[in-house]
């Protein structure tokens, strides 16, 4: 296991963060527009195979499923090449690239297996970019700074997601009001006006980046799984298990709009939920730094827990939104804390390769997971399902799993 520094706990105040090396600012900033355009566009893509290409919500599973398993096989690569290469900045820009190239052809999506493939291409950028991206995070940072670096990060990520979220709740507010389902212009609209912010992120990363090398004589040492150590392995397997019960964040659009939320309803509910997510990410990674990263994602998961059966149990709208928004601060407690986790984990050698099987096992396992939310919800062929409680009870039983797995099996130090 990596050994930690330990230092005095890190304030939270504006002096810190404005003393974080260029790297993290960078990639902060990229990750903003990066969101802004992915937001606008990408909560839509349920509504529009469901209400345009009138798909049932398995279909709507696979497609979400299949599009983070192949980012998932390509997280896992892309990390063990920057390790061997000792490099992560041009697989990071690369991988921003692509999927900005492949966004305008959902605007040509007639069928479901259309959206499948541009879905498939756009998430295999993000294959490539997540873990040399989150290796250069952690390699431009000391240690008793780490959650505070990946917090930041998050928190500028997820501001970006609540703009592209406002910019979008705009555009339908002006094309379509108060309608209940969404129409097929007003999405193209959106997929023209995304391109613009992804296409900054690209340029922002190319030109602001600075490479964060090894050691020469550390470059190229075993970048295999079976390398990684043992405690990496077994957070990696408690994280698989609370991942086949978290299935695609589409399922709680359709959940809200179910309850009889508009469009523009739901756009204002996720963008909510984005304010939370951002301002509690930067505190509670400053948090992790203080108390360790154990406590903060024992206690997500709980929280998510709870939230998930709110979410099968809830009968009005109102409560469904009040969930979904409370449903941020599990996100800014758990996601920043679990990726400064993964860092005290592993050695700086192997850290693209334990990002890419980290991030690799989350996407491969929301794979089965959607397809099991779907399944659950509306069945398949001529069996209904058990209905719209099914997957959001499922989700919160593997949470309650997940942490006293977590508990009985990783150490009280390590983070």
């Amino acid at each position: 296991m990596a050994q930690i520094t330990k230092k005095a706990p890190t304030k939270f105040n504006w002096q810190t963060i404005r003393r974080l090396p260029r790297n993290i600012w960078v990639l902060t900033l990229a990750s903003f527009l990066t969101d802004v355009s992915t937001d606008m566009i990408v909560h839509l893509i349920p509504l529009f195979l469901a209400n345009v290409l009138g798909v049932r919500t398995v279909t709507i599973g696979l497609v979400e499923g299949v599009a983070e398993t192949t980012a998932s096989l390509l997280k896992v690569w892309s990390g063990r090449l920057s390790d061997w290469l000792g490099q992560r900045k041009w697989l990071t820009v690369s991988g921003y690239a692509l999927s900005t190239v492949v966004k305008p052809f959902l605007v040509l999506a007639n069928s479901w297996q259309m959206v499948l493939s541009v879905r498939f291409f756009e998430r295999m950028g993000k294959g490539i970019r997540t873990a040399p991206r989150d290796a250069l995070v952690a390699d431009s940072i000391t240690p008793e700074k780490r959650g505070l670096a990946f917090g930041l990060h998050r928190a500028g990520d997820t501001a970006g997601a609540a703009l592209g979220l406002f910019i979008a709740l705009i555009v339908i507010w002006r094309l379509q009001g108060l309608e209940l389902t969404l129409a097929r212009t007003t999405f193209h609209t959106l997929v023209w006006l995304s391109l613009i912010p992804a296409a900054l992120a690209v340029i922002v990363l190319a030109v602001g980046i600075h490479e964060t090398k090894a050691k020469q004589d550390e470059i190229r040492t075993a970048v295999t799984f079976s390398a990684l150590p043992p405690t990496f392995k077994r957070f990696l397997a408690v994280v698989v298990l609370f991942t086949l019960g978290n299935s695609s964040d589409a399922f709680l659009v359709l959940r809200a709009q179910e309850r009889g939320v508009t469009i523009l309803g739901v756009m204002g509910m996720l963008l909510a939920f984005n304010v939370v997510y951002a301002l509690v990410s930067g505190p509670a990674g400053s948090l992790s730094d203080k108390i360790g990263r154990r406590r903060l994602l024992v206690g997500g998961w709980l929280l998510y827990a709870i939230i998930y059966l709110g979410l099968g149990m809830a009968q009005t709208a109102v409560q469904i939104i009040v969930l979904v928004v409370i449903y941020g601060i599990y996100y800014g407690l758990t996601v920043g804390a679990a990726k400064s986790f993964v860092a005290d984990l592993v050695p700086q050698t192997q850290r693209g390769t334990a990002y890419g099987w980290y991030n690799g096992a989350v996407g491969l396992a929301a794979l089965p997971a959607s397809l099991l939310a779907g399944l659950l919800w509306q069945g398949i062929g001529s069996w209904n399902g058990f209905g719209v409680q099914a997957p959001f009870l499922f989700g919160a039983a593997l949470s309650l799993a997940a942490a006293g797995l977590f508990l009985a099996w990783l150490p009280q130090s390590g983070g």
